[in-house]
């Protein structure tokens, strides 16, 4: 549980948050991509502590890398976040010509299989990581094709989280506390509609199971899993890449996932959670300078496991 934030606390972050999104967003794009990157850079050096988990979480999923590939791998990671963060400045000047023109999708099957599935009554959860530029990705999805609804976690600012969910909704994108989601999120998809969910984040034992990544069991949230089989929607696992050659973003996706039906509840959600994790894990290996690597992803371990951090 969080801990509780004063008034004076809760003002002085927004303060600082707004500005900075609103000093970034002021400037010109590619100023302000320039600038946030820098920013993110230097916080490679400076923050020693979240420097640290980005080796030891490289060390976990890829022992064989030497120390300076695991460096530049979080140092892309730093940028990576950095380019996010300059993207959600500019936010309030995207309009969908614009938007086509920065990121790519090339998903005319998917959007031929999705027109299948809504006739049929089932929904589909597109599941998505802390990979390339998700904010982006929702937004611009929204923007081009059609707005969906997206699981989250309140940020525990309500100011932070009142300015956050106006800059995501603008193309009317609709955010979903993941407390006591079940219901809503399932009348969603029973109506043929999209529900995101960040899918590649620690999560609690209660939460979650124990699931591959990278070969070491990480505890994965159930939630699109469950969801999945209650209402029988398909899972997508997308994300958008920054594509340097091309400079710009590339929406991909991987294997389309339709959830084990065997009756076993219990093994059918690990065998569902397993299969999507998996395709988040075949993004990272594509683009591992992209991921957020100084997220604690194995933090919760099995019964009587030490931990790795």
């Amino acid at each position: 549980m969080a801990k509780k934030k004063n008034s004076a606390q809760i003002w002085l972050e927004y303060a600082v948050a707004r500005t900075i999104v609103g000093f970034l967003g002021i400037l010109p794009h590619r100023v302000a991509l320039f600038v946030s990157t820098r920013i993110a850079r230097l916080g490679y050096y400076l923050l020693g502590n979240l420097r640290k988990v980005g080796y030891r979480n490289l060390e976990i999923a890829m022992p064989e890398l030497p120390q300076h590939e695991r460096e530049k791998l979080v140092k892309g990671s730093f940028e990576s976040l950095g380019r996010v963060l300059g993207e959600v400045s500019q936010f309030h000047k995207a309009t969908p010509a614009k938007l086509e023109h920065l990121i790519e999708f090339h998903i005319d099957h998917l959007l031929e299989l999705y027109a299948k599935v809504r006739h049929q009554g089932r929904g589909a959860i597109v599941v998505t990581g802390h990979i390339g530029n998700w904010e982006l990705f929702v937004f611009a999805f929204a923007a081009i094709y059609e707005p969906m609804s997206y699981l989250a976690r309140p940020i525990d600012n309500p100011l932070i989280e009142e300015m956050t969910v106006r800059i995501r909704s603008r193309f009317g994108n609709r955010p979903i506390n993941k407390t006591n989601s079940v219901m809503v999120a399932s009348k969603i998809l029973r109506e043929g509609g999209i529900l995101g969910i960040l899918a590649d984040v620690n999560a609690h034992p209660k939460e979650g199971v124990f699931v591959p990544l990278f070969g070491v069991p990480a505890c994965t949230s159930t939630g699109a899993a469950l969801l999945a089989i209650r209402t029988n929607s398909v899972i997508v696992p997308m994300c958008a890449v920054w594509d340097r050659e091309k400079n710009k973003y590339v929406a991909i996706h991987g294997e389309i996932i339709e959830p084990a039906m065997t009756g076993d509840r219990k093994s059918d959600v690990a065998e569902t959670t397993a299969r999507f994790t998996a395709e988040i894990e075949k993004f990272v290996r594509a683009y591992p300078d992209q991921w957020l690597w100084i997220h604690k992803r194995w933090k919760t371990r099995p019964p009587g496991e030490k931990s790795l951090y």
